[in-house]
């Protein structure tokens, strides 16, 4: 081993281009937390005020915003429009804000139903514990030795317990696992079920696959009988904390609209969620006084080449991405129209092509962006499809394969599902000549089961 020093050419991406290429990649959602961030770091950067025209436009001057600010607007706005703000509009516009509750967790449901239990300190104690370890699905994450050493009890009253959360509502709630839970709900229902509890208890893998002759030998029973106690089965709730959920997902904002206007298709931006920018007048007058101190003036040079970069980098941002989107729109025109099945083969490089920019850049730009349109949203990358070119010299997507298959699956006979390879056989009657390993990997990413877990007898 020996230490040697050389000289070598190398590339680097300095500061500037990585800020660029990170905006670029942004979704809308991730720029405006950039755009914040900046105008915070950045005090030459400020936020372009409205005209004197739209201060004119607005009923009344709006303050600073607060998170119920944009609700309280728009009831503001709609008493203005029909009768004068007074003391009763506002109680009114109050009790709209109060009104405006959350439903309760399936925890705080759990806290208000024990509050209801004639429980002593010890037992409400042991309670909380239990019901601290019952995630947001309903199902009991602890063990009785766990929850008894939490609580400082023994394993016996912790069972004891248990066994009294699992009595209240929603059915199936401290469930250990799925088999305990469905055991739980069947227990509420009247009548007499004990098939469909021997299933939970000891088949739910062959109930799964639809093993249902290997369930009725073993359990002494017609195929018939396995098979309508499947589907009472099937009607039980497998999550019991699902009416509790809030159903809150994370919000996607399109970076790219697309409306009709008559025969044409209009591509824009949404730019409604991103401040308009520019530089402070005040510091530019203030870089170009001669009493200005030496320190005072890099300072501010420095922040406003700072700043004219991040705004041509925005700016930038903006027509690439808007000249990518109106080629994937005029190219896949068809999908507009008639819908998935007519979407048509494309790839970045040819998108890269049209606009002029290196398929890197086409990929960077792309990433994460949605795009809603008269067919709904979709991501961006949706659009680009590989395809397959039939007998008669036409080219197809394979989204639109996929959706053949899906379709074929849907309409075929319930007793006698169609195989991959019977599959395979119609789409080459259609001219496609898919092969059968590929019908097979479609069918899957559409979360279709095989033939044989699809056959009902």
């Amino acid at each position: 081993m020996e230490l040697t020093q050389g000289m070598a050419l190398q590339q680097t991406l300095s500061p500037q281009m990585q800020q660029s290429l990170h905006l670029l990649q942004a979704p809308l959602l991730e720029l405006r937390q950039l755009v914040a961030t900046e105008l915070a770091s950045n005090p030459v950067l400020e936020e372009d005020s409205p005209t004197p025209q739209d201060a004119e436009r607005d009923i009344e001057p709006r303050e600073t915003e607060t998170p119920s600010s944009d609700r309280a607007d728009e009831w503001k706005e709609y008493h203005v429009q029909r009768e004068p703000w007074n003391p009763e509009a506002g109680e009114r516009w109050q009790y709209f804000l109060d009104s405006q509750t959350r439903p309760p967790t399936l925890q705080q449901y759990l806290l208000t139903e024990i509050g209801s239990m004639d429980l002593d300190a010890r037992q409400h104690g042991l309670a909380l514990s239990v019901v601290g370890n019952i995630d947001d699905h309903g199902y009991l994450r602890a063990t009785d030795a766990e929850i008894a050493a939490q609580a400082g009890t023994s394993p016996e009253e912790a069972l004891q317990m248990i066994l009294q959360i699992q009595a209240l509502e929603p059915p199936g709630v401290g469930a250990r696992n799925l088999s305990e839970c469905l055991l739980l709900q069947l227990a509420r229902r009247e009548g007499s079920h004990d098939l469909a509890c021997h299933i939970a208890r000891d088949h739910l893998d062959h109930l799964a696959h639809r093993k249902y002759s290997l369930i009725a030998k073993a359990l002494n029973v017609s195929v018939a009988e396995v098979q309508k106690t499947a589907k009472a089965i099937a009607e039980l709730e497998p999550r019991p904390g699902r009416p509790f959920s809030s159903g809150e997902e994370q919000t996607i904002l399109p970076d790219v609209v697309v409306e009709w206007d008559g025969d044409d298709l209009l591509v824009s931006l949404n730019e409604s969620e991103l401040p308009t920018l520019r530089i402070g007048s005040g510091y530019k007058d203030l870089l170009a006084e001669p009493t200005s101190k030496g320190e005072v003036r890099n300072y501010l040079r420095d922040k406003i080449r700072g700043g004219r970069f991040f705004l041509r980098c925005i700016e930038q941002r903006k027509q690439t991405l808007l000249s990518i989107a109106r080629e994937i729109v005029t190219r896949q025109r068809a999908f507009f129209e008639f819908g998935t099945a007519h979407l048509q083969p494309l790839t970045m490089s040819q998108v890269a092509e049209a606009v002029d920019v290196h398929e890197t850049t086409v990929s960077r730009a792309v990433s994460g962006k949605f795009m809603t349109s008269p067919r709904g949203l979709f991501e961006l990358k949706y659009f680009f499809a590989a395809g397959y070119t039939t007998e008669t010299g036409d080219t197809i997507s394979n989204e639109s394969v996929r959706q053949a298959i899906a379709a074929l699956v849907k309409a075929e006979p319930p007793d006698s599902p169609l195989s991959d390879h019977a599959l395979m056989e119609r789409l080459a009657d259609r001219g496609w000549p898919i092969a059968r390993r590929t019908v097979a990997k479609y069918r899957e990413q559409l979360g279709i089961p095989p033939s044989h877990l699809r056959k009902s007898f």
